[in-house]
């Protein structure tokens, strides 16, 4: 067993994993790091000791605990960055390219200068890279992110009220496709289950577990099912409640109840005059490819 240290170097960022050698670490201690961009500054967010055979690769060392002037530095770095952001949006204009800057940050000991963007498309920014590196001296890195990057980067309102996931705790984005809106129950409607950086909103993810594991057991509306009246078609479902609203047809009338789910024996048999019914009664339609595009990779 080996103990490992496990350190953040943004507020939501991903945690990566370094050797602590003979550090005696705490639990938000900052530390400085060797990465493969050099030498950065970070937060220990983790501590634990795992096996030496489940670590893929080298493990790179934590350098010292950082000091005051560490902390300085790493103010003075992101001040700095604040500036450098300001001249390439002007560099930017001057080369008339199509691309919007997002953030910028210095790695700790200022080796390299890295600015993230937006575009609709590639984009050659090989003159903006020479003009760079002439101004602040040091390597220049330009890195293409995506409109869910861009969201973490900028932050937030969603429609909930509060600030977005994705900018104050969510540090990767997990798949989230329109099955989980369907499986929900939620409108198609792409205004309504998008965030604010136009693809799904990650939250259907969050509750997508329980619905899968209750879906299982519910009937599909239409499915005739048996009761202790008798058998009943399903009209609708309520996933959160596990109730299931039933339409019993006596005669010439018909009769609507809600059973909880045990109240309830599925038959898989299917009332086709109803299913056929509620498809020419289905009024709300969307673009399907409007739809797929919503979707996180």
């Amino acid at each position: 067993m080996i103990e490992i240290a496990g350190i953040r170097f943004k507020r939501t960022g991903k945690i990566y994993y370094f050797d602590p050698i003979d550090i005696d670490l705490k639990i938000d201690d900052y530390v400085i790091v060797e990465t493969v961009r050099g030498l950065e500054f970070g937060t220990v967010k983790l501590l634990k000791k795992v096996e030496e055979e489940s670590i893929k690769g080298e493990l790179k060392p934590v350098i010292r605990i950082a000091n005051q002037e560490d902390e300085n530095i790493n103010v003075e770095n992101r001040n700095k960055a604040k500036e450098a952001i300001i001249i390439c949006e002007q560099k930017v204009k001057e080369h008339g390219l199509d691309m919007k800057l997002i953030s910028c940050e210095y790695t700790f000991d200022r080796s390299k200068l890295l600015f993230y963007f937006t575009s609709e498309g590639r984009v050659d920014f090989r003159e903006l890279v020479r003009d760079l590196a002439a101004i602040f001296k040091t390597r220049i890195e330009l890195r293409q992110i995506g409109v869910r990057d861009q969201a973490k980067f900028v932050g937030g309102l969603g429609c909930c009220g509060r600030q977005t996931c994705c900018s104050t705790f969510l540090s990767e984005f997990s798949p989230v496709s329109i099955k989980m809106a369907k499986d929900q129950n939620l409108s198609l409607n792409p205004t309504k289950i998008s965030g604010i950086c136009g693809r799904l909103m990650c939250c259907l993810k969050y509750e997508q577990e329980g619905y899968e594991c209750i879906n299982k057991k519910m009937p599909r509306a239409g499915e005739i099912v048996k009761t202790n009246r008798g058998k009943a078609t399903v009209v609708s479902t309520y996933t959160i409640q596990e109730l299931v609203k039933v339409m019993y047809e006596f005669e010439e009338e018909k009769e609507i109840a809600y059973l909880e789910l045990d109240e309830i024996k599925r038959t898989r048999e299917f009332n086709k005059t109803f299913i056929a019914e509620s498809i020419s009664l289905n009024v709300e339609e969307y673009d399907e490819s409007e739809l797929v595009e919503l979707e996180r990779d």
